[in-house]
């Protein structure tokens, strides 16, 4: 009891689709393999290139790996050197040589669970308080318009000698219903005293499937009117595929200043300003309430 489950698998063929797409009765042991090396290898190798989630589509003979960043500048790489070396390690891994290797940019990284997550456990790396880490994505997350969020750290949080568990929630957040759209994300802060969970939930609204298939339907029929083939969304992601032409702008010309760009922004002024309050006011508390050392002779 009060245990929570996985949003995404607790709403698995309703409201969110397959990570791996692909069926197998002879080699489901050999390709649920491949699949947990291919996200290992590609999660250690790109570990600061902000990567939401890796998707593995495998059809007859070929296998298509589409990485899902906010950072593609750092996955291309120069003049596409990174994204080339990628593919021959995702070819190296599966031993098919028809990879084809798709990165797809993140557009708004304030309202992807795992990105939160990743910039809050960056933050507690480098030792900045945990309170306000999750203060500061909480209020990012609303202005990008979240209706809830929910972030949670566990563990030795500020180097204490035992671990504890502390959220904040602001908004609403049903887990238990299933046509809401909950974004999931957990990563791992790798800290002086331990390591650190980090969990973030989002409340995007509701997923109505039978509206969704209308807007589509309809979208198409206006598409095929103007004399288009494909009525995709409006907006739809950018994909930069390894095998396919580049821009000259795109081959990693800006990816210093991708990198230095922190996921987790700062609140505003006047939050930073009682977060600093707060945690003057944790020190001075703090200062003189140290546990007593007694020497051997006492």
């Amino acid at each position: 009891m009060g245990q929570k489950i996985n949003p995404y698998g607790f709403r698995l063929g309703i409201t969110t689709e397959w990570k791996s797409r692909w069926f197998s009765d002879r080699d489901y042991k050999e390709y649920l393999t491949e699949d947990w090396k291919i996200r290992r290898a590609l999660m250690t190798k790109l570990e600061t290139a902000a990567v939401s989630r890796i998707e593995i589509e495998r059809t007859r003979d070929k296998v298509r790996v589409d990485i899902h960043t906010a950072r593609p500048g750092i996955v291309i790489g120069r003049r596409g050197a990174q994204a080339d070396e990628l593919r021959a390690l995702l070819t190296k891994i599966t031993g098919n040589p028809k990879v084809q290797l798709n990165i797809v940019e993140i557009k708004s990284p304030e309202l992807d669970a795992a990105l939160i997550a990743q910039g809050v456990a960056d933050q507690l790396a480098n030792r900045i308080a945990f309170r306000r880490a999750m203060k500061r994505a909480v209020q990012n997350a609303q202005r990008a318009g979240a209706l809830g969020i929910r972030v949670q750290c566990s563990g030795r949080l500020g180097g204490a000698e035992m671990s504890r568990t502390e959220w904040y929630r602001e908004g609403r957040v049903p887990l238990h219903t299933l046509r809401a759209d909950i974004d999931y994300g957990f990563r791992e802060a790798r800290t002086t005293s331990g390591r650190v969970g980090v969990k973030v939930w989002i409340y995007k609204g509701d997923i109505l499937p039978y509206k969704a298939q209308g807007e589509d339907k309809i979208s198409k029929e206006a598409a095929m009117a103007v004399g288009e083939t494909t009525g995709g969304p409006p907006g739809a992601r950018r994909v930069v595929s390894s095998a396919g032409r580049r821009k000259p702008g795109a081959e990693g010309g800006g990816e210093e200043a991708v990198e230095a760009a922190p996921l987790l922004k700062e609140a505003d002024p006047e939050l930073e300003k009682l977060l600093d309050e707060e945690e003057e006011i944790a020190r001075r508390t703090h200062e003189g309430h140290e546990a007593p050392h007694f020497r051997g002779d006492d």
